[in-house]
């Protein structure tokens, strides 16, 4: 060890490590945190907005790590064969393995690394990332402070930087293709950014046509999921969620209709990729 020590937090372009980022700027400004984003290559265009009005918040600018290849060559690699909940390997080699190259020098060298995670108090079924270095230390304090949905949406409120714009109708990610989506998201992909549909499509026809087993929403193609009765389909179940969801809940006077709710809200909780979901 050399008593040298830093602190880095990573941000997905989503709302969780946004606010996790602005609340460390707030409670704890006596720490000189590194922000960092991994880029895929394949995010929406929202999260570069959502980026910038966060840096000029910070103050300081975000360390973009961009993977050494890209989603095209990883496709090769992994045969053709799309993501998918059972070999995620675009988290592995675009999210996770740009980090690790970027902080092994830095670790190897003695630093102590504090990487701070933006897991909620109420988010009992995820887990940090987990490093096998004992000089990288996870730290997750939202959920050492009690900090849960409710909290997150007052950090960044009260800020004036709100939600990113894809919370409009989106939730699960900022990747474009991201197969943790749902029908639904997947139809609003089509309709808010048709050119990264079409992408998609093509990427799903041609694994498909490699022998892959995945496509990328589970048991149809988006081509037939991109279908008018099927959109109107997806539409209906989707307004029927929301109304049984919200004949269950209480309200809330505080936030009568403020309060999105969460893809994992109306279907259910998955367990998204941690690197892209927070």
């Amino acid at each position: 060890m050399t008593g040298d020590v830093r602190h880095v937090l990573g941000l997905s372009g989503g709302r969780d490590s946004a606010a996790l980022a602005v609340y460390m700027r707030q409670y704890h400004p006596d720490l000189q945190i590194e922000y960092f984003f991994t880029d895929t290559g394949k995010e929406l265009p929202e999260v570069y907005d959502y980026l910038g009005r966060l840096e000029g918040f910070l103050g300081q600018p975000i360390s973009r790590l961009n993977p050494d290849r890209d989603f095209d060559f990883w496709l090769k690699q992994y045969n053709n064969f799309l993501p998918s909940a059972q070999t995620r390997w675009c988290t592995r080699q675009l999210k996770l393995r740009p980090f690790e190259t970027w902080i092994r020098p830095i670790v190897d060298a003695g630093t102590t690394v504090y990487s701070y995670v933006a897991i909620r108090s109420d988010e009992e079924y995820r887990s940090g990332y987990n490093s096998n270095r004992d000089n990288l230390i996870v730290k997750l304090p939202f959920k050492d402070d009690g900090i849960d949905k409710a909290g997150v949406l007052d950090i960044l409120d009260g800020v004036g930087l709100g939600l990113p714009k894809y919370y409009e109708w989106r939730t699960r990610s900022g990747c474009t293709f991201c197969f943790f989506q749902q029908k639904i998201e997947w139809v609003r992909l089509k309709e808010r950014h048709p050119e990264a549909f079409e992408e998609a499509k093509t990427y799903e026809k041609n694994t498909v046509d490699h022998g892959s087993p995945f496509t990328w929403s589970q048991g149809e193609s988006l081509d037939e999921l991109s279908q008018p009765d099927r959109i109107k389909q997806i539409k209906q179940d989707h307004l029927g969620r929301i109304k049984k969801m919200r004949s269950k809940s209480q309200s809330n006077p505080l936030r009568p209709d403020t309060e999105p709710l969460d893809i994992d809200d109306l279907y259910g909780k998955a367990k998204a990729c941690l690197a892209c979901h927070k």
